[in-house]
């Protein structure tokens, strides 16, 4: 999970579901006094896990995208990009209607919509503080309870993303404080009744899911290259990410 955090495209949530986590996971959540009680073996293991992959990749991405954002955004939206073909297969567990398509197409165009705005037809300029952390932390709250969510190029988009890691790296408390006060309230505010969305309206739910997926990941395509080195540089990080991506899901079918 927290490898997911902070890899746009692998979502924490959908590794819970990969690893037969994440209905413990929502429990555990929506009813803490029973859920806690049921799964107790798990927690410390989890907290443990989350906090060890995302600090230490937090600084592994923080360095590589100081030299080159462009190749790692790139490889960012390979990842994504792989997931989409799991998530549309898990979406139409119980048939895709007319109303999933709807769903999709709606959640697709109205989130495009608004990030186009905003890098298009406003000057947006998010100076990185305490209130901005606390926002990344909503937004990878959702993510935790709504698989397939990433916040990640959402953030990218925001120029919230490469600060908010750099600060982890480094532990900088104005950074990890808010942060994680973020994630808690979003978890405790959402888990129940986002669970209970996916349980009653699965594969809507699921549709939109894809669609802020793809709607939070076509305003970050780089569209200019330094020269063709970064260019053909880019192309490859891509291809890797998605077949990182794409294998990841394969290997957990076979498994």
């Amino acid at each position: 999970m927290g490898v997911g955090a902070v890899l746009p495209g692998v979502s924490g949530g959908v590794l819970c579901v990969i690893f037969g986590i994440y209905q413990p996971l929502m429990e555990m959540l929506s009813h803490p006094k029973t859920g806690l009680q049921k799964y107790k073996h798990m927690i410390f293991p989890i907290v443990l896990g989350f906090l060890a992959g995302f600090v230490l990749l937090a600084g592994i991405i923080a360095k590589l995208a100081a030299k080159e954002a462009t190749v790692v955004t790139s490889l960012f939206i390979g990842l994504i990009i792989g997931t989409l073909p799991d998530l549309f297969r898990d979406s139409a567990r119980d048939g895709r209607t007319k109303a999933c398509w709807i769903a999709l197409f709606v959640s697709t165009a109205a989130l495009l919509a608004v990030f186009m705005i905003i890098k298009y037809g406003m000057e947006v300029q998010l100076a990185p503080n305490v209130g901005w952390f606390l926002f990344c932390g909503g937004l990878w709250g959702l993510s935790m309870i709504a698989p397939g969510m990433t916040s990640s190029s959402i953030l990218m988009l925001l120029g919230l993303y490469y600060p908010m890691t750099a600060g982890i790296a480094a532990m900088e408390p104005r950074v990890i404080i808010p942060f994680l006060l973020g994630i808690v309230v979003t978890v405790l505010l959402l888990a129940r009744g986002i669970n209970s969305l996916l349980t009653k309206r699965h594969g809507i739910i699921c549709h939109c899911i894809i669609g802020f997926v793809i709607a939070s990941t076509v305003p970050i395509i780089p569209t200019s290259f330094r020269d063709g080195r970064e260019f053909v540089f880019s192309i490859a990080a891509a291809a890797v990410g998605f077949a990182a991506a794409y294998l990841l899901s394969k290997l957990d079918k076979t498994a």
